[in-house]
């Protein structure tokens, strides 16, 4: 494990059903970066963040750094909308007292605690999102991962969960790997960019990330629109 390392991914291929998802995959991320993977639907994107959990069979090597506590927030879980459980109870999944449920539930911006009562199916999409997000940090990981976080929700709950995950970075030092098709926020909140078409086609900086590498890896014309900073 090289020094400051958190993780560490060298000749990784994954083979399902007989089909090559993902193949020779090599790159590194440091304890503190965000690491936003880019690519088309099928690129292999989502395979890739459950592999690097242990939840599926692979080649080649996969080093986390020991003892690590990971996170997940995965992109869409819309059976559970359908389960009648309270907020509460959803917590209570994770054997956590109600102290520790509302704290977790503040920090992610959730104020108002009568959400609690509230059944999952109830809430908006942005009160789900940051549900989820609470869920995964009640655990105190050291590093998130997230599959396309604000995937169904409008521009200004985008925005906000956004904002709010590079506030969480800070605060907590925390490690992200975040899956994304937004290129603005590759370029406002990415530490360092992986695109990935089952191969991996660009590993770097943002600003390395060209407009010719984009077009390659989506098959397309691409426009990149940045935040304007105030």
């Amino acid at each position: 494990m090289g020094k400051g390392s958190i993780l560490e991914v060298k000749n990784l291929t994954v083979k399902l059903e007989g089909e090559t998802i993902l193949e020779n995959l090599n790159f590194k991320v440091k304890e503190g970066e965000v690491l936003t993977i880019l690519g088309p639907n099928g690129a292999g994107k989502t395979v890739l963040l459950r592999t690097l959990l242990g939840l599926l069979p692979y080649e080649g090597k996969i080093r986390w750094k020991k003892n690590v506590k990971i996170g997940y927030v995965p992109q869409r879980l819309p059976f559970i909308k359908d389960i009648p459980l309270s907020v509460k109870e959803f917590f209570k999944l994770k054997e956590v007292n109600e102290e520790k449920i509302q704290k977790v539930l503040f920090s992610v911006g959730i104020k108002d605690l009568n959400i609690l009562k509230k059944k999952i199916g109830d809430l908006s999409s942005g009160q789900f999102q940051r549900m989820l997000i609470a869920f995964a940090l009640v655990d105190e990981p050291q590093v998130l991962l997230f599959d396309e976080p604000t995937a169904g929700i409008d521009m200004g709950a985008e925005e906000t969960i956004y904002t709010f995950l590079e506030k969480l970075r800070e605060e907590k030092s925390l490690t992200i790997l975040l899956v994304t098709h937004d290129l603005s926020i590759v370029y406002r909140f990415a530490s360092n960019c992986l695109c990935l078409n089952k191969k991996m086609l660009c590993f770097g900086r943002p600003k390395r990330i060209t407009p010719q590498t984009l077009a390659k890896l989506y098959g397309g014309k691409i426009k990149i629109y940045k935040h304007r900073h105030d």
